[in-house]
């Protein structure tokens, strides 16, 4: 065990389980430029979770104990919740719960089927927004907006890792229910470091 891993949080046995797949497989320390041009010591690439057999199925089992009964679909914007939000409804799908999965194009399609919802969300859905690492929460709430404009509607969120810690309240205004799978405390960094 590292210096780091004894000074973590201590974490129910599955959101441990996922930890330790992203401090092996996501994380990345050293010298960083973030999208947002801020520098950082520390880079989580989550796609190396999400997109492993074994961290799908770690980051189902922590999803589908948080995700509410009532949620029909799961999905978010592409390219961070595609993994996301297509692993945990075929997992779910295994263990007896059917979601429907989809992704939030970054731009409308002209043709074909039309608009910027790919796959199978309807109106009406109940949606939890899903996203593999999350910093501001743009597009998280880019998505919410266009799930909202698509007829159905978001009621849950949550992310592999939340980075900055700025969502939470962002969903409180948007009246909608977030909960990270994992924090940056939960790695053992402060939230927007």
């Amino acid at each position: 065990m590292s210096e780091t891993s004894r000074a973590l949080p201590q974490l129910d046995v599955r959101r441990h389980a996922l930890r330790e797949h992203v401090l092996q497989h996501s994380l990345k320390t050293g010298s960083f430029t973030l999208k947002s041009g801020r520098t950082s010591n520390w880079f989580l690439d989550s796609k190396q979770t999400a997109c492993r057999s074994d961290g799908i199925l770690l980051v189902s089992d922590v999803a589908l104990a948080i995700l509410p009964s009532e949620i029909d679909a799961i999905g978010g914007l592409t390219m961070g919740a595609d993994p996301v939000a297509f692993g945990i409804a075929a997992v779910a799908a295994t263990r007896g719960r059917t979601l429907r999965s989809f992704s939030v194009r970054k731009e409308a399609k002209d043709h074909g089927v039309t608009g910027r919802i790919a796959g199978a969300l309807q109106p009406g859905d109940r949606v939890a927004i899903v996203e593999d690492t999350v910093t501001r929460g743009t597009s998280l709430f880019e998505a919410v907006e266009v799930v909202r404009a698509f007829g159905a509607t978001p009621v849950f969120i949550t992310v592999i890792v939340d980075r900055g810690g700025t969502c939470a309240e962002m969903a409180l205004k948007a009246n909608i229910k977030y909960e990270p799978m994992l924090t940056a405390p939960d790695l053992g960094y402060e939230f927007g470091s």
